[in-house]
Formats: structure tokens, sequence, C-alpha cells
């Protein structure tokens, strides 16, 4: 549990265009809100935590219960890899623990295989950090300056 900061320009475009808020008539239905649509996002991406809780003010307060850290930790990426999310509080509880990964923000000009060689002293190692941050990310090659990324240990 804990604080994880995140790069609030950077991301995942789930909130679309900021634009006006509309005027509706006193109960008319309004579009899904900003919570339903980060655990949308997390229910898109099959990661089983049971009773998501999200709260928004400026940082995303996240609560549940997982099975696993890796689990835990994709749910924090997944909200806070969205455009205009710059912290999450963690409150999630894990059931059986295992150890932590570490965080990597991606830089300019860095690739999968830079990562893996700086991380693990091997380039080819790079599929043990894609396969840790599956499903947030689509292919190796699909990664942006701002992203965090699960560096899980081997």
């Amino acid at each position: 549990m804990g604080l994880f900061s995140f790069i609030k320009g950077a991301g995942k475009k789930l909130f679309g265009k900021k634009e006006a808020a509309p005027v509706v008539e006193a109960g008319a239905p309004v579009g899904p809100s900003k919570t339903d649509l980060l655990r949308g996002e997390i229910q898109r991406l099959g990661i089983p935590v049971d009773n998501l809780g999200i709260e928004i003010s400026e940082m995303i307060t996240v609560s549940g219960e997982t099975a696993t850290n890796a689990d835990r930790e994709k749910v924090i990426l997944a909200l806070g890899n969205v455009d205009c999310i710059g912290c999450v509080e963690d409150n999630i509880t894990v059931t059986n623990p295992e150890p932590e990964a570490t965080f990597h923000v991606v830089e300019s000009g860095d690739t999968l295989s830079m990562i893996s060689k700086k991380v693990y002293g091997d380039p080819m190692k790079y599929n043990v950090i894609f396969e840790a941050n599956q499903p947030m990310l689509e292919h190796p090659d699909k990664i942006y300056p701002g992203q965090t990324l699960r560096i899980p240990a081997l």
C-alpha cells in the first residue's frame, strides 16, 4: 500500500476531450462518470479485483482485494497510466503476497530491450517486462514516454 506518482499529461485518453459540462434537465441520464470509465478499464483489461473502490479528487484512491501483488500493481498502473491522472493512492489488500515489482518510467527513445539490458543486464529478457505489463501493453514496441511499467524481479 502506498502512494504512486505518474506523469499527469501522459497516458491513455480514457476521459475524452475536455468540454463544457452539458446542460441537462433534472433527472435526465448523463454519460458515464470518470469513476465508471476507470472501473470499466480495469474490467476491460480483465484484472481480477474484488470490491473495487475508486475515488477521484486530485488523485485516485483505489481499494479492494486481489490475490497477487502483480494484479495489485497492474490495477495501479492501469489507472495511473491514464491521461490527467497524476497520483494513485493504493489501499488494495493482497491475499497471497509475493515480492513486489519495481517501476520504470519510459523515457524518450526507450525500448523494452534497452530497459531490460539496464535492469537485468540482458536485452533479450525484454519479454519478461512485456508479459509483466499485459494486458496493458498490446505489443512490445508500443510504449510511450511518461508511461510507467512494472519491472518484476527475476
